[in-house]
C-alpha cells in the first residue's frame, strides 16, 4: 500500500480492531509446535500410548499452568511431551494446531520442533520428523495453509549432543529438503549464550540451512550480538531487550533483521509483568520488523489472533496501520519464496483496503 492507504487505513476506528485483526491474513514464525499441545490431547495420547500422567484430569493439568520464569514452564512442558511416542502422535499433534490457525486466519506458518525431547526418550528422530511432515502436507492440502519446519537444538544441553542429533536428522533433512529448511537454538537462555554453538550452525551454514535462534529474552542484548555476529542467524526470536542497547537496535533497523515477539508468552514468563508494559509498539516505532506470534500457546493463554487482539487492546496507541505492518512484516520474514510471498501482500493490501 502507498502512503496515503497506510494513512487511510489508520483512521480505522478502534472498534473495528478486534474483527480486522481475527481477519486479516498472517503468517506464525515462532511456534513451539510441542508448546500446541493442549492438555486434551495430552490425556487422549496418554490414554492411547499407555503413558501415565502425574495429574488427575485437563483441569488439574491446566491448573499447573502457573510459571514464575523460563525453567518452570520447561519443566511441565517436557513432562508434556512424555506422551509423543509415535508418529501418529506428531502428526496429531501438529493437525490440531493447524486447525486453529486456520481459525486463525494464518496463511503460513514455520513451525520449531525439539527432536532432543524426544530422542532423549528413545523416540527415533525419523518418527518425529515424518509425523510432522505429513501433518504439514495434510494442512496445505485440508486447510490451505503452507508450512515449513525448523529444527531446534536445546541451549541448555552441550554443543556436542547437538551434533549428535544433526547427524541423525541429516538423512530426514534430505528426504525432507522442501520441507525442513532451517535450525535453530531455543531452552533455557540463562547461562547459555550463543557462541556455546557456534560450529554446530557453522556446520548448518555449510548445509545451506536457514538460520534463527532465540535471544534477548531472558538473556541480555550480548546474546543477540552474539546470535547475529557468531551464529549468523536471518532471524531473532523474541530479541525484546534489544532496546537497552541503542546501537543494536540501529543495526536491527538498518539491516531489517526480523524479531519474531510474542507478547502473551513474554507476560506468562515474568519477561514484562503486563501487556500494557510491553515495548511492542515501542519497537515498531524504532523501525524494527516486528512479527506477532503465539510461542507456545497452549501453555501462555492463546493462540496468535488472542496474541493480537489482547497487545492491541493494552496497547491504545497502536492504530489498523501497525497491524497492517505486523503482517506484513510476518511474511516478510518468512523463509517462503518471493512468490508466496508477493501473493500474500497482494491478499493482505486488498483486505485492509477493502475493510
Amino acid at each position: 500500500m502507498n502512503t496515503t492507504e497506510l494513512t487511510a487505513v489508520a483512521g480505522i476506528s478502534p472498534e473495528r480492531l478486534p474483527a480486522l485483526l481475527r481477519g486479516m491474513p498472517k503468517a506464525e514464525l515462532h511456534i513451539h509446535i510441542e508448546g500446541s499441545l493442549e492438555p486434551e490431547l495430552i490425556f487422549a495420547l496418554a490414554a492411547r500410548n499407555g503413558v501415565s500422567l502425574a495429574f488427575d484430569n485437563v483441569e488439574s493439568l491446566r491448573a499447573a499452568y502457573a510459571f514464575s520464569d523460563l525453567q518452570s514452564f520447561l519443566d511441565i512442558y517436557y513432562a508434556g511431551a512424555s506422551v509423543l511416542l509415535h508418529e501418529a502422535d506428531f502428526h496429531d499433534m501438529a493437525m490440531d494446531y493447524f486447525r486453529r490457525a486456520s481459525a486463525d486466519h494464518v496463511v503460513h506458518a514455520e513451525l520449531f520442533f525439539d527432536p532432543q525431547t524426544h530422542t532423549d526418550r528413545g523416540v527415533p528422530i525419523e518418527v518425529v520428523i515424518n509425523g510432522l511432515a505429513r501433518a504439514c502436507e495434510e494442512a496445505e492440502a485440508e486447510f490451505g495453509i503452507t508450512s515449513l519446519l525448523i529444527l531446534c537444538f536445546l541451549r541448555h544441553l552441550s554443543e556436542e549432543t547437538a551434533f549428535d542429533t544433526l547427524a541423525q536428522a541429516l538423512p530426514s533433512i534430505e528426504r525432507h529438503r522442501d520441507r525442513l529448511v532451517g535450525v535453530g537454538l531455543d531452552s533455557s537462555e540463562q547461562g547459555h549464550p550463543p557462541e556455546k554453538f557456534a560450529r554446530v550452525f557453522a556446520r548448518c551454514r555449510e548445509l545451506g540451512l536457514r538460520l534463527v535462534a532465540h535471544a534477548g529474552e531472558e538473556g541480555p542484548p550480548a546474546y543477540i550480538w552474539s546470535a547475529l555476529d557468531v551464529l549468523k542467524v536471518e532471524r531473532i526470536d523474541h530479541g525484546v531487550r534489544c532496546v537497552e542497547d541503542p546501537s543494536l537496535v540501529a543495526r536491527l533497523a538498518a539491516e531489517r533483521i526480523p524479531l519474531t515477539v510474542c507478547p502473551l508468552s513474554n507476560v506468562k514468563l515474568r519477561v514484562f509483568d503486563t501487556l500494557a508494559q510491553h515495548n511492542l509498539a515501542r519497537l515498531l516505532e524504532l523501525g524494527l520488523c516486528i512479527t506477532v506470534n503465539s510461542d507456545d500457546p497452549a501453555y501462555f493463554g492463546g493462540y496468535v489472533n488472542q496474541n493480537y487482539i489482547e497487545t492491541f487492546e493494552a496497547l491504545p496507541a497502536m492504530t489498523a496501520a501497525d497491524a497492517y505492518t505486523l503482517a506484513r512484516n510476518s511474511f516478510e520474514a518468512s523463509f517462503a519464496n518471493s512468490t508466496q510471498k508477493a501473493r500474500w501482500i497482494e491478499l493482505l493490501d486488498s483486505y485492509f483496503l477493502n475493510a
